[in-house]
């Protein structure tokens, strides 16, 4: 027995060595580091500001009322600083958020209340939809109250929703009308047109655009629902807006024939116009001002599309500065989307202008509206679905830029869409050539 008790003593022991062994973290945190395999030390704030969720550190004083005794923001990863514009050290909260439900949710926190969590909605031209944590950090001797804040991003959720709501309210709304077209001239064909074949060329005529507007219908409000949901997601790649206009220009050229509208084209030179964004989409800004400017001009009109580049904020809203319609009372200039301000932010801008029948001032605030028309103004033989300019406002909006418009009754209308530049790309230099060395060969 007695070799067996030793046997079984030393078991035990090893048994208990190694569930200590596996009890223990595998990344140990060491003051304010962790601890990685080969005993390398990764800081806590590197892995902070890598995170890509905003998170805050807020401390809160005593007394509110004296100086420095309100709750401060003591640390801010980068995609908070990015989401809240901090430029300063240790910002006052209250200046930082600015939202009463989110304030009052992180100072019950600093008090030792429950956790909270609330929607929290960011300023700016793209709507951002969060959901603000606050939890209350166990006590730190000499360090007062302090609170984590940490954002996640619901925007894509809540999109989504909207989107399904959005799309069935408009598809039911606007389909209706087509729907009760074709059900009447399918029961007229069957009843008393029967034998009519005249009436059964008209009204099978009549039926084929009705399903050609509900198909284009169909395909605008799609674009649109996608358009939207990624509204808040910046493009990373790159066009130039001169040459995108001119592709536009040659695939429409055959429809500017068929309406009798002389285009005059002026474009930047290639390479001075480049944007930062989705050319798909840059296409498709540009046909449908086109699209419209064709629609609207008078036989043996002119719509004119330009293109101008390294323009500033300022100089990019002022609008067209030889435009007739600046002197009339009964017109105006709105901008229908205004982008945030970015301090030596450069723009290029696309206008298209015709010369139909204008609109008045009280108009031009609905016209980005989906499906509003003016009462009166006819777009020719060529019907639309009145999402076109819908389109192109969350487009721009997408894109970080801006859009105009300016319009006279009987003085026909500018639109003015205008794009952050790119900046410019530094050369790479190349394997043991300094970066000087590189530029004065690139020149």
């Amino acid at each position: 027995p007695a070799p067996a008790l030793a046997a079984a003593a030393v078991v035990a022991v090893a048994a208990a060595f190694a569930a200590r062994r596996l009890a223990k973290p595998q990344a140990p945190v060491v003051a304010d580091a962790v601890v990685v395999p080969g005993g390398f030390p990764v800081p806590f704030e590197a892995l902070a500001e890598a995170m890509p969720d905003p998170l805050l550190v807020v401390a809160g004083g005593g007394d509110r009322a004296q100086d420095g005794g309100a709750a401060r923001i003591v640390f801010a990863n980068a995609a908070a600083r990015d989401l809240l514009r901090l430029t300063e050290d240790n910002p006052l909260l209250v200046q930082a958020l600015r939202r009463p439900d989110a304030l009052e949710a992180i100072e019950e926190s600093l008090a030792g209340g429950p956790d909270r969590t609330v929607p929290f909605e960011a300023g700016g031209v793209q709507e951002r939809i969060w959901r603000l944590s606050s939890t209350r950090l166990p006590g730190i001797s000499g360090a007062g109250r302090i609170a984590l804040v940490v954002l996640h991003d619901e925007t894509d959720a809540r999109r989504n929703e909207r989107m399904r709501a959005d799309f069935l309210a408009n598809a039911s709304h606007e389909l209706r009308t087509p729907l009760a077209s074709l059900t009447g001239f399918i029961e007229t064909l069957r009843g008393a047109a029967r034998d009519d074949e005249k009436a059964r060329d008209r009204f099978l005529g009549i039926m084929a655009a009705q399903a050609d507007r509900m198909g284009r219908l169909i395909n605008d409000l799609l674009s649109l629902s996608r358009i939207e949901l990624n509204e808040h997601i910046r493009p990373s790649g790159s066009c130039d807006l001169a040459m995108a206009v001119n592709d536009v220009v040659d695939a429409m050229g055959t429809i500017a024939d068929a309406a009798k509208t002389r285009l005059d084209i002026r474009l930047s030179a290639r390479g001075d116009a480049v944007i930062l964004g989705d050319r798909d989409q840059i296409l498709q800004v540009v046909q449908n001002l086109l699209d419209n400017a064709l629609k609207y001009s008078p036989p043996d009109g002119k719509a004119t599309v330009e293109v101008a580049h390294g323009l500033s904020l300022e100089q990019a809203t002022a609008g067209d500065p030889a435009s007739p319609r600046l002197g009339d009372p009964a017109g105006g200039r709105l901008p229908l989307v205004t982008p945030d301000r970015s301090d030596g932010q450069l723009y290029a801008v696309v206008r298209v202008t015709d010369q139909g029948p204008g609109m008045a001032r009280e108009h031009l605030p609905r016209l980005a509206e989906r499906f509003y028309r003016i009462e009166g103004q006819k777009s020719g033989e060529r019907s639309g679905t009145g999402l076109g300019l819908a389109i192109v406002k969350h487009i721009v909006i997408r894109h970080r830029g801006g859009l105009m418009v300016e319009s006279a009754p009987g003085r026909g209308t500018c639109f003015s869409a205008y794009f952050p530049l790119r900046p410019p790309v530094e050369p790479r230099p190349e394997a043991g050539q300094e970066p000087a060395a590189a530029a004065a060969a690139l020149s």
